[in-house]
């Protein structure tokens, strides 16, 4: 008697657990694939936004890179300046 008693103990506290536990299955699911989703959004805007610095630093070192060239021919142009004069004639004595 004793032991049919703890069997059927046994049995519905197994039975109890199972149907408190029993469908969490479907939500945990449910939580990685908006986890995933979540996940997946955070890069596609990380992604944007490095490219979005990556275009507005290649535009800058473009500009500044232009700038250099323009005052490098700046600069050459006026040292080649004096060259390029014609030369004066040499005075007699």
């Amino acid at each position: 008697m004793k032991s049919r008693l703890v069997a059927i103990l046994t049995a519905a506290s197994l039975a109890l657990t199972l149907a408190a536990c029993g469908d969490s299955g479907k939500s945990t699911k449910e939580a990685a694939d908006k986890a995933a989703a979540a996940t997946k959004e955070a890069a596609d805007k990380a992604a944007a936004a490095t490219k979005d610095a990556a275009d507005k630093s290649a535009a800058a070192t473009k500009e500044a890179a232009d700038k250099a060239a323009a005052a490098t021919k700046e600069a050459a142009d006026k040292a080649a300046a004096p060259a390029m004069a014609p030369a004066e004639p040499a005075k007699k004595q």
